[in-house]
């Protein structure tokens, strides 16, 4: 016990004398938001508990929408409402746009060439330019949309098997499997899982250690000058993982180089990874093989495990109200039927199931707080100085809860979605499931093709009740935090084939 002793002390050294300049830096007429005092040393770090998307919600209801807490030496401001996201996501949206790096994503190889991490500069600009025009514009969606009805249909396959088994399906699990594939076919043109979804394992392992331990609070983060410690093994647990995606990544990069490579004529797959390849070629443009895979990373982490994690709460939600989930069947069925399957054109024809899916994202965004951003300089905000290098959060969870905006807010009521026009593309602040400004989630227009699409396909030729006999209001819908919600214990259903004949 003699080594925890002595790391305490020697935090507690440094933490002394770091508050001391700090207090003494501090002193000035700027006229913080408020917040609550917090403790010698720590400040309010210990506010924070296992769900901070929750402690700071009622913080909230303390000191104010636009609150200031210290979180060890980093000065950090919260905003909780849809006014004060709006202040930082649209009026000050430059000067908020850089981000704070958490210690737990630092650790990752080349974390200067990631797209969600790096600041809002040029080579940030690029990069997603690239990214949207050739992975997330309408033009490109559109002509993948075969492949998302076949990877649809591959999970239809398997829920069907279930049924003639009698087994239950874990719905998180198989939507993973099914997103990841959908992304790992966009940019290697590869099943990443096998059709039988029995190898997924690993990978929902390693993306949600990355998930999970780059959104837990993390004392290297609050207090700099200790990181060189990692006080709670974050980096020495979530490394591996980042180097085994990489490693995994290296590996398909490498065989296509050597297929490009060879003396026969270059066969194209037309995918992603061919795009960032051919950008290699170019020496200027600041692609290599080593930047590219944080690329990929990021692609892979945003867009599959946070699309599965709302399919899987969108189920969970329809199961613990039966008469919602019979809505959109009886929907899905009148518009379209059961003897073809549901395709991306139908969805105009579907505005409950749009609806579900709103409401879903409005009750468990995928990210709770918005990744971090970072005040460039000091800026007036309502009154408010938010000082240079502050960290800035948004609490997208309670503001898709505030009672001011929404009736009934604690309650599952799609309905709401049909009598608004409020939308995720970031211009209503009362709604921000993908954020908003200049670093809004440029994935946004494909989640919303996928999470639409296999929900809508597992619903319309399936009836789905919960395993074991569990009643719908005893369903646990506890949360487990990170940079994504997920949901504490997995949504496991017994599904059974319809016996409609439309």
């Amino acid at each position: 016990m003699e080594l925890p002793i002595l790391v305490f002390s020697i935090s507690l050294i440094f933490c002394c004398f770091f508050i001391t300049l700090l207090i003494h830096n501090t002193k000035s007429t700027r006229k913080l938001p408020p917040g609550p005092p917090g403790l010698p040393i720590i400040g309010s770090l210990l506010q924070l508990g296992s769900k901070p998307n929750h402690s700071l919600a009622k913080l909230a209801k303390i000191h104010g929408p636009l609150m200031t807490l210290k979180l060890g030496s980093i000065t950090t401001v919260i905003a909780s409402s849809s006014e004060t996201a709006k202040e930082i996501l649209q009026t000050h949206d430059k000067t908020f746009s850089a981000r704070t790096i958490p210690d737990a994503v630092s650790s990752q190889p080349n974390r200067e060439a990631t797209l969600s991490w790096i600041p809002p500069d040029n080579t940030w600009r690029n990069k997603r330019r690239i990214c949207n025009m050739q992975m997330f514009n309408n033009q490109r969606l559109d002509l993948l949309q075969e492949l998302r009805h076949q990877k649809a249909e591959q999970l239809v396959s398997h829920v069907r098997s279930q049924c003639e088994s009698g087994s239950a399906v874990d719905i998180g699990r198989v939507a993973f499997t099914t997103t990841l594939n959908l992304i790992s076919n966009m940019i290697f043109s590869i099943d990443m899982v096998d059709p039988e979804f029995k190898k997924a394992h690993e990978f929902k392992e390693l993306v949600w250690t990355i998930m999970e331990d780059a959104g837990v609070p993390n004392l290297s983060g609050y207090f700099p000058m200790l990181k060189w410690l990692d006080l709670q093994g974050v980096r020495r647990r979530i490394r591996p993982a980042y180097l085994r995606l990489h490693e995994i990544f290296e590996q398909l990069i490498e065989k296509r180089v050597e297929g490009r490579g060879s003396g026969q004529t270059m066969k194209r797959d037309g995918d992603f990874l061919d795009v960032l390849l051919d950008y290699c070629k170019d020496e200027g443009s600041g692609f290599d093989r080593k930047t590219i895979k944080p690329i990929i990373l990021d692609l892979f982490i945003a867009g599959s495990d946070t699309s599965a994690l709302t399919i899987e709460w969108a189920i969970a939600e329809l199961l613990r109200k039966p008469e919602e989930l019979n809505k959109v069947r009886q929907e899905i069925i009148q518009q379209i039927g059961t003897k073809r399957a549901v395709k991306e054109s139908d969805m105009d024809k579907l505005p409950y199931l749009q609806a579900v899916v709103k409401e879903t994202m409005r009750l468990h965004p995928a990210a709770p707080l918005l990744l971090p951003h970072k005040a460039q300089h000091d800026v007036q905000v309502l009154g408010f100085t938010v000082p240079k290098d502050s960290q800035v959060l948004v609490n997208a969870w309670v503001i898709g809860r505030d009672p001011k905006t929404w009736e009934r807010p604690l309650e599952f009521l799609p309905l709401r979605f049909m009598e608004s026009s409020l939308d995720y593309k970031g211009g209503d602040f009362e709604f921000i499931p993908f954020g908003a400004g200049r670093r809004i989630c440029p994935g946004m227009p494909l989640a919303i093709r996928m999470v639409s699409l296999i929900l809508a396909s597992i619903i319309q030729p399936f009836n789905w009740k919960l395993a074991d006999g569990m009643t719908p209001e005893k369903l646990d819908m506890e949360e487990q935090f990170g940079v994504a919600l997920r949901k504490a214990i997995p949504l496991v259903a017994i599904p059974s084939i319809t016996t409609s004949n439309n």
